[in-house]
C-alpha cells in the first residue's frame, strides 16, 4: 500500500519559515519524481516544486529564491523549505510521487500552511 504522509504545516507570520516533509512508503522512492503542489481556496492545484530522482529541481516562478525542495532517498522523504513566506503562500500543500514514463501518480493527504500578514 502506497502512503505519502506530509507534515510540518502550520500558522506562521509573513516573512517566516516552515519546512514541510513528506514521508513515502510502498514505492521505490528513489525511482520517483517527487513534487510539491499547493491549492488555495477556490483555486486550482498548482505545482510548486519538483525534484527528479537524480536531484534536478524545478520551481514555480512565484517561489523561486524562497523555497527549496530536497530529498533524502535513505529516508524516503522529500522536503520543502519555505522561507520569506507571504500571505499568498497560504494553501494546502500536497506531496505527489510520479513514476517517470508512466501515468502513475500518488498523492498525500495534504498539510495546511497559513501565512498571516
Amino acid at each position: 500500500q502506497v502512503q505519502l504522509v506530509e507534515s510540518g504545516g502550520g500558522l506562521v507570520q509573513a516573512g517566516g519559515s516552515l519546512r514541510l516533509s513528506c514521508a513515502a512508503s510502498g514505492i521505490i522512492f528513489s525511482s520517483h519524481i517527487m513534487n510539491w503542489y499547493r491549492q488555495a481556496p477556490g483555486k486550482e492545484r498548482d505545482l510548486v516544486a519538483a525534484i527528479s530522482s537524480g536531484g534536478r529541481t524545478t520551481y514555480a516562478d512565484s517561489v523561486k529564491g524562497r523555497f527549496t525542495i530536497s530529498r533524502d532517498n535513505t529516508k524516503n522523504t522529500v522536503y520543502l523549505q519555505m522561507n520569506v513566506l507571504k500571505p499568498e503562500d497560504t494553501a494546502v500543500y500536497y506531496c505527489a510521487a510520479v513514476l517517470p514514463t508512466t501515468t502513475l501518480v500518488y498523492w498525500g493527504q495534504g498539510t495546511q500552511v497559513t501565512v498571516s500578514s
